[in-house]
């Protein structure tokens, strides 16, 4: 085994000079993106993890440490760290004490490993004898000299023609060299709290690119990550010094690699024409996603690996952290959300723990069920079936599960089959799309949101929805476009009574300009007008410049009633003649007046902020009774022109304060756990 250097040692012995001190290593890996290579510090608790477990010489055993929060894991023999979740390049990891600084970047560079203990050992014997000016040769025969412990400097050899000249020289640029991490400019990382109270999986939108910047899923939902760690500080100091917050885990759902494995792309680029080939082959990667959720062959594909995908994780999760006894929310961005509407939408609640889906179909069971069987048989002239179906103990909920083998198998002829199954389908369709009919409100044991009737009502791509292991606490849609699509779907309304079987909780988080973001809450109150709920500002404030824009709204309101009022009031005195024709011409040019200024003040509404306060509005079980649609402010800058900035807004949700404190606040909240101080307009 090569020999520890002397930082290896718990305490460096005091030398002659007695001025030898043992550098400090810390724990580095190498990251290539797009070609460009740097090299990345583990944050401090990671760092002590991997020196601890390499001077008790865990290496010859092959150890390995988990680290960045137990998203990667560091094999520490063959210096590799290794994604655990998520496929991604093994990258190399280095033990650094010395550095010298690069001639791109001006970033610094770790030497190797056994180079730095050469440098060690020399800089140990030049400050223990005091004889400095000490030259080295590096394993690519340069020269580094060592004039003295602030000056120490590393020279790359001019590019030379003479390949006789064998022996390493002094010229060329000389690069400064740093022994320690601590001289040199690089920020560690804290590190993330060791407890997880809550797992979130987050779905991707359409094509492999994320963000404006073309960054994966998994990069997007490390910025995502980050953010939440540091509004987890600024708002939720309190419980994290009470140790009753530690944070949440973000992990991303990738399908889009999936679905493009499946051949599909060998076959689009026979058909794809030659011209605009860049934008074609964009569309191919990208828009085609949309058409591909709708095909109910790879809609399969999709819903297959989204689920199986959430449920690995899930079981992967529990297996590297037993001791989690926190609950799981889902989140879905773009495309990824209707993927996880449709699915939630087709999960299978129990029916003794979801109280909404049972409390009809208890009620039916228990109060003459078979009886209301029989009304319907009567209803529909079939009375002389009425045995059959009492003889297999068929209730109403009962029927409603039943398909036409089943009615078969019973004996029911042709002819009665198709009118108890046309009863069923009218039915179920008038439950999703038309609740507010009078037959609903009049008979409670309408009741039939049997969520595997969902996908007939709300037409659905006809697929075999697979079922998650889990049930999760909130679902969070960033830019979704499903109000669009169950409106394209031929969904009028969504029944108030409703709720997703196995989840919750939901909301419809949008940027203002996301020209993919749609709406939900209209579609179940669509006889009020009324606004999003505005999502306060992380800092606790409207953004000023929204401010501003409201306070001139109101002036103009103001002034055009104080100009009407006194316009009135002149028209007032100039009628008040005595003539009794023209007492009639004065009302009705005070109803005029009146109708004219009605239309004026109708923006002395309240404005967005004020009329998200009024929590009258019910807008369903959807959320639990609570808000559904949450519409974020946009920045200063974003305000001078939406058209500009419309493509930003759809991939903004990535590294939003507010996006992600909503989600944090809402997430801790069924935990009982409350932000420092409240924001206001939020619920």
């Amino acid at each position: 085994p090569a020999r520890p250097p002397p930082a290896a040692a718990d305490a460096p012995e005091p030398e002659p000079g007695g001025r030898y001190e043992a550098v400090v290593p810390h724990w580095f890996y190498r990251k290539v993106t797009d070609s460009r290579e740097r090299w990345v510090p583990f944050s401090a608790q990671d760092s002590e993890r991997l020196e601890e477990a390499h001077g008790a010489g865990k290496e010859q055993d092959d150890v390995v440490v988990p680290t960045s929060g137990g998203r990667y894991d560091v094999r520490l023999r063959a210096r590799q760290r290794v994604a655990v979740y998520w496929e991604e390049e093994v990258a190399e990891v280095r033990r650094c004490t010395w550095f010298y600084k690069g001639d791109k970047d001006n970033k610094f560079i770790p030497y190797s490993e056994s180079f730095s203990e050469e440098l060690e050992e020399a800089y140990m014997i030049a400050v223990t004898l005091g004889e400095w000016k000490k030259k080295l040769e590096s394993p690519n025969r340069e020269v580094i000299i060592l004039h003295n412990p602030k000056l120490m400097v590393h020279y790359h050899p001019v590019a030379s023609s003479d390949d006789w000249v064998s022996t390493p020289t002094e010229q060329g640029r000389p690069r400064t060299v740093k022994r320690g991490v601590e001289n040199i400019a690089v920020e560690i990382p804290n590190g993330e709290p060791l407890q997880i109270d809550h797992l979130v999986f987050v779905v991707h939108g359409i094509g492999p690119a994320c963000d404006i910047r073309f960054r994966s899923i998994v990069q997007c939902v490390n910025d995502f990550r980050n953010v939440s760690l540091s509004m987890l500080q600024a708002h939720f100091k309190k419980a994290q010094e009470q140790q009753q917050v530690g944070r949440v885990e973000f992990l991303p759902v990738n399908w889009h690699s999936s679905l493009h494995s499946t051949g599909v792309d060998v076959d689009l680029e026979r058909i794809t024409l030659p011209s605009i080939n860049r934008l074609r082959h964009f569309i191919n990667d990208t828009i085609l996603d949309v058409f591909f959720y709708n095909s109910s062959t790879y809609c399969q594909t999709i819903v297959d690996t989204v689920a199986s995908e959430m449920n690995r994780l899930h079981q992967l999760f529990l297996q590297r952290n037993p001791q989690f006894r926190g609950g799981v929310s889902i989140a879905g961005h773009s495309l990824g959300s209707l993927i996880l509407f449709d699915l939630l939408t087709n999960q299978k609640a129990d029916p003794e723990e979801d109280e909404h889906c049972a409390q009809g179909s208890r009620t039916t069971s228990s109060t003459g069920g078979i009886e209301e069987v029989k009304e319907i048989l009567k209803k529909l002239e079939l009375s002389e079936y009425c045995d059959v179906f009492e003889k297999e103990k068929m209730d109403r909920q009962a029927l409603f599960l039943c398909t036409e083998k089943n009615f078969k198998e019973m004996g029911i002829p042709l002819g009665p089959r198709m009118k108890i199954l046309h009863y069923i389908s009218s039915k179920i369709e008038m439950k999703v799309s038309e609740p507010g009919s009078p037959s609903q409100h009049g008979d409670s044991s309408e009741d039939v949101r049997n969520c595997q009737y969902r996908d007939v009502g709300l037409g659905q791509v006809s697929a075999n929805y697979p079922q998650l292991n889990y049930k999760p606490t909130i679902f969070f849609a960033f830019g979704s476009p499903i109000g669009m699509f169950l409106t394209v779907r031929g969904v009028k309304r969504i029944d108030p009574n409703y709720s997703l079987p196995t989840c919750k909780g939901f909301f419809n988080i949008f940027h203002p300009f996301d020209p993919v973001a749609y709406r939900i809450e209209p579609m179940i109150v669509p006889e009020l007008e009324f606004e999003p709920m505005l999502l306060p500002h992380h800092k606790g404030r409207k953004r000023m410049h929204l401010e501003l824009k409201e306070g001139l709204t109101r002036m103009s309101v103001d002034l055009k009633n104080n100009l009407l009022g006194s316009l009135r009031v002149a028209w007032q005195s100039f009628t008040r003649a005595p003539v009794p024709a023209l007492e009639a011409a004065s009302t009705e040019a005070e109803a005029e007046a009146g109708s004219e200024k009605q239309p004026d003040t109708k923006p002395e509404e309240p404005p967005a902020a004020v009329k998200e306060e009024t929590p009258l509005i019910n807008v369903g079980r959807l959320n639990g009774g609570n808000r559904i649609d949450y519409v974020l402010q946009e920045k200063p800058i974003e305000s001078f022109n939406e058209y500009l900035f419309a493509l930003q807004g759809h991939l903004c949700y990535w590294e939003s304060e507010d996006t992600v404190l909503l989600v944090l606040k809402e997430i801790y909240q069924t935990q009982g756990i409350t932000l420092d101080q409240p924001l206001p307009g939020s619920q």
